[in-house]
């Protein structure tokens, strides 16, 4: 078959591979849309996660299955899935004592492209299927569906980690598709006040659709002083990080309130050591919690986050700005997530011929 890979740190292309095989409580699916991410960027071109030879990229997409083990009970040839970009081994110890985004290790349940090949293939294998897939539901778009394995369960969980509650005063910094559905969570668990961080017109407008109520852009100053600015020096109670660098962490410090949580859900690609300002982390005392953690994968969570889309509670379509036909396209809408043009959210590659536009 052939891939798009991560040939070395900066280089890719296209290679030849043998076919995945399929292990007895595994799938073999072939790719009906996918979609690169802006990890695939931090992977390949800073070495975030150190060098990979001959690796195929891509964790987000959805699939057809092609081939199951024997073993596998829910899913059969032919059932079009979700996949989910966190892949557990769900037998792990990990996964039993609650963090199975670790399984096997730290960050080893992100399996594709980053410790086996991912889904830029003719076809990919999936670990642990009946753990992992889940049907895409009717009313769920195909095209669509791959912000559902990593852009919506991420976004929502820098939620989770910052434990939005109703009436908390939100900031989320970076509105790339990850922050939008930050917005998107922290909204639907009943944020009052959405304050958001960003700078390019069109994500600031997905970013008012999806709920937020104050736009701050980091080109006009320093984000904390912003925030105190907009809310009488007080600070607001909760943060989600889904953008910037290791700088960004003293910015939140400064603009948390004491008692406040900052959930990070953005990939560091470079830089040794996060900053934490001391005074304003209270001298070590002031009760500000930081938490940075990889989404959970899995069916479960394939399978109630697609609800919000089936039921009309989350509009994913506009995290799509751009559409490729053809699987030999990935490498122009990886090389976009690259580039970031200003009228870019999120570039999605049909794959299948029924669902080519």
């Amino acid at each position: 078959m052939k891939g798009f890979a991560m040939l070395g740190i900066g280089k890719t292309g296209w290679i030849e591979k043998e076919r995945p095989k399929c292990g007895p409580l595994d799938a073999i699916c072939k790719p009906i849309s996918l979609a690169p991410c802006t990890s695939d960027v931090h992977t390949v071109w800073e070495g975030a996660i150190g060098e990979r030879h001959d690796m195929i990229l891509g964790h987000e997409g959805a699939g057809e299955i092609v081939e199951v083990g024997e073993l596998v009970k829910d899913f059969k040839v032919g059932d079009r899935v979700l996949v989910p970009a966190i892949t557990p081994d769900w037998h792990s110890l990990e996964a039993q004592v609650g963090y199975s985004m670790h399984s096997g290790g730290m960050l080893a349940g992100w399996k594709f492209s980053n410790f086996k090949d991912g889904m830029f293939a003719e076809y990919f294998h999936v670990n642990d299927a009946d753990g992992n897939l889940a049907l895409i539901p009717e009313g769920v778009d195909p095209v669509l569906a791959p912000m559902l394995s990593d852009m919506v369960p991420t976004g929502f969980h820098g939620v989770e980690q910052a434990q939005v509650n109703f009436g908390d005063e939100v900031m989320v910094i970076g509105i790339g598709p990850v922050g939008l559905m930050a917005v998107a969570g922290a909204s639907l668990r009943g944020a009052s006040r959405i304050y958001v961080v960003g700078s390019r017109p069109n994500c600031v407008e997905a970013a008012k659709f999806y709920g937020a109520t104050d736009i701050i852009n980091y080109r006009d100053g320093s984000i904390s002083e912003q925030i105190m600015d907009l809310t009488d020096g007080k600070g607001v109670e909760k943060i989600v990080i889904a953008g910037g660098n290791v700088d960004t962490f003293s910015e939140a410090i400064k603009a948390l309130k004491p008692g406040g949580r900052i959930g990070n859900v953005n990939y560091l690609g470079s830089g040794e050591n996060i900053k934490i300002p001391r005074v304003d982390w209270g001298v070590g005392m002031g009760h500000k919690v930081i938490s940075g953690g990889l989404t959970p994968g899995g069916r479960l969570r394939m399978v109630k986050l697609s609800k919000l889309v089936q039921y009309g509670k989350l509009d994913i379509s506009k995290l799509v700005t751009h559409k490729f036909n053809g699987l030999e396209r990935v490498e122009d809408a990886l090389m976009l997530m690259r580039e970031k043009p200003k009228d870019l959210i999120k570039p999605v590659v049909i794959v299948a011929e029924d669902l080519m536009e």
